[in-house]
This record gives C-alpha cells, structure tokens and sequence, in this order.
C-alpha cells in the first residue's frame, strides 16, 4: 500500500464517521429543537431500526422538543451539553416519550458534536442504561 492510497483510505475513513455529526454541528452549539437535530434523530432511528431491531419502526416526528437542563462546567475541563425531551409519534401510531443528549466537541476523535438519543421502551440493550438514564 503506497502513502497516497494510506491517506486516501483515513481520508475517507473519516468522512465516513464525520458525515452523521456534520448534519447538526457548524461552529456552533444547536439548541434541542433545531431542525437539523431532530431530522439526525428521525434517520438515524430508522436506520438503527432498519439495520439492528429489525421492528419496522419509524418516528414521524418529535412534538415538543424542549431543554431538560444544560452542563457547561469550568472553562478548562468542561464539556457542553444540552438534555433535551420530546415526545416521540411513532409510524405505529404510539406515543413515546424521547430524550436526547448533545455534547460539544465529543464527535469522532473530538471534532464536531455529538448526539445521543433513546426512546423509551425501545432501547432493547440497555445501551443508555435503565429506562434511558444516561441522555436525561
């Protein structure tokens, strides 16, 4: 493998896991009910569904996004983040009440954003903890 096609492959490499984070992240930190925050949601859900549960799930759309809390910390060890709270309208006509995490400057290798979402009684791994403990 020569150099050119080493940095070719980190190159795309990294725009591969920078792609999601981009779509709400630009030098500023977006607010819980920002567009581009809850479209992320929205294709990410399906995808994780699609790909992973498998359950034919889909969010219509999040109604009532609004700010939990904030954490911002000192200004040398701080991370920024918003918890913010909807409610999820599902394609099978539920209701689910939906919690999102935003944390600046913690996407890929500490470039850009990061966005954490659960719905609950659809988080089958636990991977937020217990009834999405860990984004509210």
């Amino acid at each position: 493998m020569t150099i050119k096609s080493l940095f070719l492959a980190l190159g795309l490499l990294i725009a591969g896991f920078a792609t999601p984070a981009s779509a709400f992240s630009g030098g500023s930190f977006p607010s819980c009910d920002a567009p581009q925050v809850l479209n992320y949601i929205q294709k990410r859900f399906q995808w994780t569904d699609r790909v992973l549960l498998q359950r034919g799930l889909a969010i219509e759309h999040i109604e009532r996004p609004h700010l939990n809390r904030s954490t911002y910390g000192d200004k040398y060890w701080s991370i920024p983040r918003l918890y913010c709270h909807g409610t999820a309208h599902m394609n099978d006509g539920h209701k689910r009440k939906i919690w999102w995490l935003i944390e600046g400057g913690q996407g890929f290798a500490g470039l850009r954003d990061n966005l954490e979402f659960c719905v609950a009684g659809l988080d089958p791994l636990k991977v937020h903890g217990a009834w999405c403990r860990s984004v509210r």
